[in-house]
This record gives C-alpha cells, structure tokens and sequence, in this order.
C-alpha cells in the first residue's frame, strides 16, 4: 500500500472516478471528505484548491463494506484471545481486506472468556469495531454446529440481565435459538439495543414465525445450523422467507450454502438479504480448535467450523456464481448491514457519513482504502 494521508481536519478530493453511493451512481464529480467524514460530491473545476488530491484511476469508488459476524483474523481468533494486542491485529487484518466496520463474533463460551472480551471490546477506541456478535449461549443443543454442547445455556430473565450487565454495552447483536426464548427475553435484549438473530435453531416454521413476531430481526447464516426447508415443515428459513419484515445473513462461500441457494433466497428476500463472512481463524487452544484448509475451516474430526472468505470475495462470488447483480451485491455487504444495526453513518456515501471508502476495479479487486479519513492506495 502507498501514499495518501487525511490528517484530522484535512480535506481530501476523490477525483477520475465513477462513484456508488448505496442508492445511485455518480459520474462527472469529485467527491470530497473533511477528516473523517463525508463533505459531499462538488463540480471538478470547483473543487477546493488547498485539498489533497486522490487519483481513482477511472476505478470504482463505493462505501467501506460491514461484516455483522467475523471472528478472528491476523493470526487470532477473538474467543482464544480476548486481548488488546489480539484486536488490535484482528482489526489491523481486517481492514486491509476492505470491511471498514465489523462486530466481532463470540461464540458460546465460558464466563472468564466473555467477561474478558467485554472488557477488552469495551476499552478498544477504533473505528472499524461496531462491536460484538455474540452467537449463543442461548442456542440449541441439536443445532449447535460447532459450538461447545457444554456451555450452552436455557435463558431466564435472571441469567440474560446479568450477562447485559457484564457486557456493559458492548453487545450489539445476539443470536439466539427462538425456540428456547421467551416474548420477555427478546424484549429485554432490544430494550438494551441489541438486534436480535435467529440462528443455531432447531426451531419449526411455526416456532421461527412466532420469533420474529416477537422482534427477532434477522436470521444469522440462512441455511447453516438451522432446521432444513422441508414441504412438511420449512423451519426457520421457510419462516424467514415468507416474513415481510425479517432480514438473513448468508455465507456466500458456496460451501456453506450452494450458489444456487445463494440465488433462490436472493430473489425471494430481495434487500432482506445480506453478506457476512463468519470467517474465523486457525486456533490450537480454548474452546474453539479451527483447522485451516484449502478453502474453509474444520473442527479437527472434519466438522465445518468457520469460512476461508472476506467480505469482498463474498460480493464477488454473488456477482460470478450467484447471478447478482454487481451494485446490488455490493449494498449486500454495505446499505444493507449498516441499516439492519442502525449504523446510519456507514455503509453509504452521503454528507456526514464516515470516510471509509473503497477503490476497486471492473473485477472488484480491491486498489485502494480509505479508512477513517485516510487514504493508501495499493501499486
């Protein structure tokens, strides 16, 4: 990466550039940010003289993309090591990668792990983290996937507020079995601001529907560690297709969901459905034991534990295996995301929105980051 600083204050012009707003294409502008935010769009010739100048390179320029469930990266997984130092290298790797803003996945786990990664999260200061994911410990045992049996818990009303209260705040998604969960529990955890999932559910269609009824938004890796679409019974993602309301997040690997699945959910659920990478990391220790292969990651007896994927080949593999179309893969991994979270500074390109932007070519290659404010372009 080379060249390009915004310092606090500074202005800076994006200029030979074709720009995707979230909402509509923009050509024949300069676009301008003031530190870390968002100036707006100006004619070329009256473009401030004093700015630093961005060459796009005639490339596209889009918001930052947002991953709502990744748990490690840069040679950690978060869960085995809920330290400053770990973050700071997870948050480092991700960013390189073009996802400018994430929460940080926690599986079900010990207490000892979640109140160290509370605290940790809680005195991180970057931008990129949106904060946590936490999937479980309120799951299923049948559906758990790759989670720890052990440490799944039956949710009360005296066990969710305490864990509310140990997490300060730092919790800002939380996927949970519908079928175990209470109207009282989602409701406690959308008073505390929290967008509640459905996910690790062994839950019928008619279970699932009742969930979202009671303010279940979103369904977590539609298809994985769920009950299967059946013509008896559609479960869970029958539910989700058939809500008005309700989002899901997809795995866009095609191991963890076939691109055709990929296809059909996309044309049923239209802007309800969204990207997330749910890649983890190769971890020996803890609870978690991820094993690299050539494209995903296993338990050591071969259980599918994690995917080997970023957020932006994510959008490119819906562009070139799923038949989406190449802007609305990219509000997959942007517009959408940031809306279901309320992160209403992200994930477009308007006055006031955050300076997190992307370069990339016509095969959407990454060339260029800006990242709260400042900018590094790759050779």
């Amino acid at each position: 990466m080379k060249k390009g600083n915004s310092e606090s204050g500074m202005r800076t012009l994006f200029y030979n550039a074709r720009f995707f707003t979230g909402t509509e294409l923009v050509d024949e502008k300069v676009l301008i940010t003031e530190g870390n935010r968002i100036a707006g769009f100006a004619e070329r010739d009256s473009a401030p003289a004093d700015a630093i100048r961005i060459d796009c390179g005639g490339q596209l320029l889009i918001a930052g993309l947002i991953d709502l469930q990744i748990a490690g990266g840069g040679g950690y997984l978060f869960s085995a090591s809920p330290t400053p130092d770990a973050l700071a290298a997870i948050t480092g790797s991700i960013v390189s990668t073009g996802t400018t803003g994430f929460l940080l996945a926690l599986p079900t786990n010990t207490p000892d792990v979640y109140r160290t990664a509370f605290r940790t999260v809680s005195e991180s200061d970057n931008p990129a983290l949106l904060g946590l994911h936490m999937e479980g410990p309120f799951i299923s045992h049948t559906r758990r996937g790759a989670h720890a049996s052990e440490l799944i818990i039956k949710p009360t009303g005296e066990n969710v507020a305490a864990l509310l209260r140990e997490a300060g705040g730092t919790i800002r998604m939380m996927t949970v079995a519908p079928e175990v969960c209470t109207a009282e529990i989602i409701a406690m955890l959308r008073e505390n601001g929290i967008t509640v999932a459905a996910g690790h559910s062994n839950a019928t269609f008619r279970e699932a529907s009742r969930g979202f009824e009671m303010g279940i938004e979103t369904t977590t890796h539609l298809f994985n560690a769920m009950t299967p679409m059946h013509h008896r019974d559609p479960g869970l993602p029958g539910a989700a297709f058939i809500s008005e309301s309700a989002c899901a997040s997809i795995i866009a690997d095609g191991i963890h969901a076939d691109y055709a699945m990929v296809a059909i959910a996309k044309k049923v659920m239209k802007e309800r459905l969204f990207l997330v990478s749910d890649a983890v990391e190769e971890n020996d220790r803890g609870a978690y034991l991820h094993v690299r292969q050539h494209d995903r990651y296993t338990l050591p007896d071969g259980t599918l534990s994690g995917a080997r994927l970023s957020m932006l080949d994510a959008v490119r593999n819906c562009i070139n295996h799923a038949g989406i179309e190449k802007y609305e893969a990219i509000r997959m991994a942007t517009l959408y995301p940031a809306q279901l979270i309320k992160a209403t500074d992200r994930g477009v390109i308007k006055p006031g929105s955050r300076a997190d932007l992307l370069i990339v070519d016509s095969e959407m290659r990454l060339k260029g980051i800006c990242f709260n404010g400042k900018t590094e372009l790759k050779d």
